[in-house]
């Protein structure tokens, strides 16, 4: 009697466990490096978005943008590297790049960030 409950016994090994631990710190590690990566393109959305509303030229623009990014802990992307384009509204702006996340050694991850203040913001 007590073998057949023993042989029906389940669960989690401890080298399953330890698995799932090694597998769950991966993924804990990985988000805490790209976590501010994305807080940083929210932050860059807005201050073009506002830079835009803000600004009556594109001169006007890039300086808005460049007073929000101090203030806002923007690092990856600079008034310079705005793409302004003047349109029947009043002006489109956008801006690509790329954040590369190291991880080990000579593995990295590279996230494309894109942000538009363009109507077809999902087209390309």
């Amino acid at each position: 009697m007590n073998m057949r409950s023993a042989a029906r016994e389940s669960g989690l090994s401890l080298t399953g466990f330890l698995f799932v631990i090694a597998v769950v710190a991966v993924l804990a590690v990985l988000g805490l490096k790209v976590v501010p990566t994305v807080v940083e393109y929210s932050a860059i959305k807005k201050a073009i978005v506002n830079a835009k509303n803000t600004g009556t030229t594109a001169r006007e623009i890039q300086d808005a943008f460049e007073k929000q990014r101090s203030a806002g802990y923007i690092e990856s992307v600079t008034g310079k590297d705005l793409e302004i384009i003047k349109t029947a509204e009043g002006f489109d702006v956008s801006v690509a790049y790329e954040r590369r996340i190291p991880l080990v050694g000579p593995a990295s991850l590279v996230i494309d960030y894109v942000a538009t203040t363009g109507r077809n913001a999902g087209g390309g």
